[in-house]
């Protein structure tokens, strides 16, 4: 019905391989691109840039993040420490009079840089040894960014970011800033919807399946991984730097510590390895569900007229959170993406339900 391929023929390399063959789907992207674009004008202020605006932003991280964990195979609880470096090189660099889009730039090489010099040290082991590598960049760069003045101003100092300006002028409008957000989660998208289409991209995913093999048949695995963590980076740091920029308007250690690397970690894991939109349904479950349940429970004990302290009030969000995660994981473990692919497929053959059969 929705998915219909019937009078779908692919003539052509080029209509064969497009990123959306099926013209309900690029119908659907349309529409979601004009909601996307409409939402400063029907959101209010407050839910824009207390939920949308960061849920667009921690996409475009969890979409770097997914590179690294869902294409590459490879661990990385390091992330955080990734877009704090960002973060802190495009602050100090707009503070310094270089212009924002340069500064954005200089954010996601230099993470690049650190990201790659850790990894070719990293990647000589695999597994648990991996993890634990890409762990030590955390606290070494925790350890940075608290001792050394010259980066953070001190121990829990606080920077605060310098107006933002595009090609010269101020950007002073919520909306502004949400469209920057979106753009950059946009291109984020559009790179790795492409990315799974080239060499590049299925190299990627054979070091992923078993770099033994992918050897075998001339894939140079530590070059892949390599270059699947400078990209990674890269994406991570200029995200960090428009997090400090459009969202959080100044920068502290603790916006980048290491409960964040877990957080950005569970973002990729529940909404789906490997997939892109798993990425926007994860960063929506993990960042976005716990106030709505909040609000949700509290609107709740009022109607019924329940007397909750507040302690108890506080607790009981995170106690549902903890238990929609561990039975989702239990039920689907391949996450949110899955759920989805499997509501595709059913519209895909219904109501010709025997013919998946």
């Amino acid at each position: 019905m929705f998915y219909r391929q019937a009078g779908i023929h692919h003539t052509t390399y080029r209509g064969d391989r497009a990123l959306f063959p099926i013209p309900f789907e690029r119908w659907q992207i349309a529409v979601l691109l004009a909601i996307a674009l409409a939402v400063p004008a029907v959101v209010g202020p407050l839910y824009m840039k207390s939920y949308v605006l960061p849920w667009l932003i921690w996409t475009a991280a969890a979409l770097g993040l997914n590179l690294i964990l869902g294409w590459a195979g490879q661990f990385h609880f390091g992330y955080a420490a990734i877009m704090g470096i960002g973060a802190y090189t495009a602050v100090h660099a707009t503070l310094n009079g270089i212009p924002f889009e340069i500064a954005l730039v200089l954010a996601g090489l230099m993470s690049t840089a650190i990201g790659c010099a850790f990894a070719i040290t990293a990647l000589r082991v695999r597994g648990l040894y991996l993890a634990l590598s890409t762990l030590a960049l955390q606290f070494v760069m925790d350890w940075v960014i608290n001792k050394v003045p010259a980066v953070s101003g001190g121990t829990q100092a606080t920077i605060q970011a310098p107006q933002m300006r595009l090609l010269g002028n101020p950007v002073d409008s919520d909306a502004t800033l949400y469209y920057v957000a979106l753009v950059w989660c946009v291109l984020v998208t559009i790179f790795m919807l492409n990315l799974r289409r080239t060499g590049l991209g299925r190299a990627l995913v054979a070091v992923r399946e078993k770099d033994f093999a992918a050897a075998v048949i001339g894939v140079n695995s530590f070059y892949y991984k390599l270059v699947a963590f400078a990209m990674s980076s890269f994406i991570g740091g200029v995200s960090g730097a428009i997090l400090v920029f459009c969202f959080y308007r100044a920068v502290t250690p603790e916006q980048f510590a290491v409960n964040v690397s877990i957080q950005v970690l569970a973002m990729v894991i529940v909404g789906g390895l490997g997939s892109i939109i798993g990425c926007y349904f994860g960063v929506a479950f993990i960042l976005l569900l716990p106030g709505i349940m909040a609000n949700l429970i509290f609107a709740a004990a009022q109607a019924a007229e329940l007397r909750i302290g507040v302690e108890l009030l506080a607790h009981i969000p995170a106690l549902l959170y903890g238990v929609l995660i561990i039975g989702f994981l239990l039920f689907e473990p391949l996450g949110l993406a899955k759920i989805y692919s499997n509501a595709r497929n059913y519209f895909m053959f219904w109501p010709f339900g025997y013919a998946r059969k």
